[in-house]
């Protein structure tokens, strides 16, 4: 009993270090592809409005309840203080810095990365990527490449897009309770903002998409067991990115902390 349980470690372990080994040739076979011609520009851009443009209502919604849950909830304990002044700044920092780009990657990982894993998990289960092979097209090129560039670039806008929804939801609040101003919020808010926090919000959201669209794909571009892949490519993907997300938020802000 004990020797089945040591082995199926071993097989474990074994199993972990050949999915990594594969992570990093897959990862490294897009930087070699994607510097290189020829260049799929209306795919990138059709990708970018099928990322972008649809995630607009989930990314809005998901915005604006953020803006106004978190100022409602600041109010209390900032009142207590006497501080209620400070309630833009301390929201524009909370969202500017952590809020839209960790709620907006982690909604596009759920909404766009199970969409990317179970699409390139359909396409090579019914063989249609053995079929672009044989054709003389790349498949990774056209399907891996766009997909990956496509998030890449596309995710820092929706990150800048939700920093804006969200003030503007807190905004409403604060004007609904204090009467102030939008020229008076929008100033008191960008008090303590520097420029560290909006390069730091935008390189984090790069990095975001980077990591949502090279393990969305990997896990679809590699599936495999037929229909029951295709669900385990749309699920790990979604599961696999969030993790990852969450693992460099944390080193992240410990980088960003030391320039800080």
């Amino acid at each position: 009993m004990a020797a089945g349980s040591s082995k199926l470690r071993q097989k474990k372990f074994r199993q972990f270090f050949v999915s990594v080994y594969e992570v990093h040739r897959f990862t490294v076979a897009f930087f070699k592809e994607v510097f290189a011609g020829p260049y799929e520009l209306k795919e990138v851009v059709r990708q970018c409005y099928e990322i972008g443009c649809k995630s607009l209502p989930i990314i809005t919604l998901t915005a604006f309840i953020t803006g106004i849950v978190f100022t409602k909830q600041s109010r209390p304990s900032l009142s207590e203080f006497g501080a209620t002044s400070w309630l833009p700044s301390l929201i524009a920092i909370a969202i500017i810095r952590a809020l839209a780009p960790l709620i907006t990657s982690l909604v596009i990982a759920g909404k766009v990365g199970s969409n990317m894993g179970a699409e390139l998990a359909s396409m090579r289960v019914t063989e249609q990527i053995d079929a672009m092979e044989v054709s003389s097209t790349n498949p990774f090129k056209f399907l891996v490449i766009t997909r990956v560039v496509s998030i890449t670039i596309t995710l820092p806008v929706l990150v800048t897009y939700f920093a804006g929804i969200g003030m503007l939801g807190s905004y409403l609040n604060v004007h609904h309770n204090e009467l102030t101003s939008f020229t008076a919020f929008m100033s008191d808010a960008f008090v303590k903002i520097t420029w560290i926090d909006l390069f730091s919000s935008a390189i984090r959201s790069i990095i975001y998409g980077f990591t949502i669209g090279i393990v969305s794909c990997y896990k679809g571009y590699n599936a495999k067991q037929g229909t029951v892949g295709v669900g385990r490519a749309a699920n790990s993907a979604v599961v696999i990115s969030m993790f990852l997300i969450f693992i460099e938020e944390i080193v992240l802000v410990q980088i960003v902390n030391y320039f800080r």
